[in-house]
């Protein structure tokens, strides 16, 4: 009898571990949708690579009192639009063929993705042709123009920015070889010091933009492409960053190709960041560099009229302005091809270094 019930019992002990082993619940990403489909993130050439798991965004959210650098939110309130109901669309199908054939990703994680994205008609509209006006420019152009950027509310905010991140500003000047003033101009014209950086998921901008327009289709698939290599690199939630209507992102309103290219991890945290100060000024100072910043040498100089060719012309209320440019400033229009920017650029950046250095010194520019 006793042996009979030691049998007994052993067939069940080996029933229990069997079932235990079948029955192990897989690892599970709760908090980042559709981890399992994420796609092999970029490492460097070794044999037979294995996957790494994204990293999730919300663990390295800059601290602030405010969302002025925040990256993450869920809201867009710019995305107004409908399901484009692009995985279904021959063009998307084309793109991610390309995608998984280039680049090695997941296409039923792309699939996935462009399924959740947002056809954008407020972008459609942004982008469309620009209603022309055959009559001759209204004077004062420039003027209309720099009172935009040379504010005293921009020259305040610019000051208060540059003493925030004095430190940053600092390192990331001596480091590129830019002067401060520019770090934090560029900042001022592109975001309001970051306080503007653009409300609109980049995914969807980036998607509507490559297949629902066509004046600029191929440049912005080209971004797109450049948008998901950098979630992937960086491992960022494609449906997570913010940025403009046109899918420019962080403080300094980088687009993915200049992101991947130009971008640095100034802070050394493993990330580059452009929603956070570090990361925006040293490569803001980075991009500078990279495109022939002289240190120290002028941007630009009052001209007596339009008689060479370094010199530029700007409308204002009270009649013509002539300024000699040099290397400088076509420096800075690099980052934006036009020389009212440039010259709000430089303007506002020497109106934040005077009070900078002499807060004393009351609103003159």
């Amino acid at each position: 009898m006793k042996s009979s019930i030691k049998k007994h019992l052993l067939k069940l002990a080996v029933i229990a571990v069997v079932s235990g082993c079948s029955s192990d619940p897989a690892t599970e990403y709760s908090d980042y949708p559709d981890a399992g489909n994420y796609p092999q993130a970029m490492l460097p050439v070794k044999p037979a690579p294995k996957p790494i798991q994204p990293v999730n965004p919300y663990q390295t959210k800059p601290p602030s009192s405010n969302n002025a650098y925040d990256p993450y939110s869920q809201n867009y309130p710019d995305s107004y639009g409908t399901s484009g109901n692009y995985r279904n669309s021959y063009a998307v199908k084309s793109f991610i063929q390309h995608m998984v054939a280039t680049h090695g990703f997941s296409q039923s994680y792309l699939e996935s993705l462009f399924a959740q994205a947002n056809r954008l008609d407020s972008v459609i509209r942004l982008e469309g042709p620009s209603s022309s006006n055959s009559g001759p420019a209204r004077p004062g152009s420039w003027s209309r123009y720099r009172g935009k950027f040379l504010t005293e509310q921009h020259i305040s905010n610019g000051v208060e920015f540059w003493r925030q991140n004095a430190d940053a500003i600092s390192k990331a000047s001596s480091a590129y070889g830019v002067d401060p003033e520019y770090i934090v101009g560029i900042i001022g014209v592109e975001t309001y010091f970051g306080k503007n950086i653009g409300k609109t998921c980049v995914f969807d901008a980036l998607t509507t933009l490559s297949f629902d327009t066509y004046r600029r289709s191929k440049y912005f698939q080209s971004e797109l492409e450049n948008f998901l290599l950098m979630a992937r690199e960086e491992g960022y939630n494609p449906r997570q960053p913010v940025g403009s209507w046109a899918g420019a992102m962080g403080l300094g309103q980088f687009m993915p190709s200049s992101f991947r290219k130009l971008a640095v991890d100034f802070d050394h945290n493993g990330r580059r960041d452009l929603w956070h100060p570090n990361d925006a000024i040293g490569s803001v100072a980075h991009y500078f560099s990279r495109n022939g910043w002289d240190y120290k040498s002028p941007v630009t100089q009052p001209a007596s009229g339009p008689y060479d060719p370094s010199v530029i012309e700007l409308s204002t209320y009270e009649g013509n302005e002539y300024w000699r440019v040099h290397p400088n400033f076509k420096v800075i229009k690099r980052y934006n091809n036009s020389n009212k920017y440039a010259m709000a650029v430089h303007q506002l950046a020497q109106a934040i270094k005077n009070r900078y250095q002499y807060p004393q010194v009351g609103m003159n520019y």
